[in-house]
């Protein structure tokens, strides 16, 4: 059976499955954390394997993963190849749609046991 819910600031649920599968790897996720932690200029491949201790063939899978998924992009600068995560927008649009309607099912009383930063 399959579950219709409505997109959350314009992303489908089948986006948000294939973003939350992406990160399903221990390794996929310490690679965003990092490029997430090294903000909008981003970094070399290089430079984010040496961070994230994900190098080789298999930071080439995760980030070719990541990508896939819309939560990376990766552009040829010079001989370099650097590596930047998804605008903040996007990882605000998928935290906000597991916390965006948390507790509406909820009695009215038990509504503020949950606090949103």
């Amino acid at each position: 059976m399959k579950h219709e819910s409505p997109s959350t600031h314009g992303l489908s649920v089948e986006v948000v499955a294939s973003s939350f599968a992406a990160l399903g790897s221990e390794q996929r996720l310490e690679v965003l954390r990092t490029l997430v932690r090294a903000g909008p200029k981003g970094l070399s491949i290089g430079e984010l394997g040496k961070r994230s201790g994900v190098s080789g063939s298999t930071l080439t899978h995760h980030m070719k993963i990541l990508a896939g998924a819309g939560l990376v992009t990766q552009e040829k600068q010079g001989r370099s190849i650097i590596c930047v995560a998804a605008q903040m927008e996007v990882m605000q649009a998928l935290s906000d749609y597991l916390l965006n309607e948390c507790c509406a099912d909820c009695a009215p009383e038990d509504r503020g046991l949950h606090h949103h930063g």
